[in-house]
């Protein structure tokens, strides 16, 4: 992933097609909000509170419920006061490359790695070097 950032143009596959292909700044911007990985004590009722309570469709990426949101920081008070479920942690992240590639693909490129039987999703790099 680090090595993607200097690189010309991406290209996104999920199975077997190119479902996207841009520079990484762009792609970056396409996501246009930021990440927040909530741990909970139990993921299925924050699932569910997320989609309920805040029309917010998470899924639930390397343990945690996982979703995107304009104005990450802001929006965690009312994580708290609202949600519902008991919250173990919260990481809020500005778009990524992975952020790019779940937006895309539903998952992660780690959980897409790890899911055995699931036709492969994967990142293509290019750079001007032809490398």
């Amino acid at each position: 992933m680090d090595e993607a950032e200097f690189c010309d143009r991406i290209a996104i596959m999920d199975r077997g097609e190119i479902v996207v292909l841009d520079t990484p700044e762009a792609l970056k911007a396409s996501v246009g909000a930021d990440r927040v990985a909530v741990g909970t004590e139990d993921d299925d009722a924050a699932l569910t509170a997320l989609r309920d309570r805040f029309g917010i469709e998470a899924t639930i990426a390397e343990g945690a419920a996982t979703f995107h949101v304009a104005s990450g920081e802001a929006f965690v008070p009312r994580l708290f006061a609202e949600l519902g479920v008991g919250i173990t942690s919260v990481a809020v992240s500005r778009p990524t490359l992975d952020d790019v590639f779940m937006r895309y693909t539903g998952t992660t490129i780690r959980d897409a790695e790890a899911t055995p039987g699931r036709e492969r999703s994967a990142m293509q790099v290019f750079s001007k070097a032809g490398q």
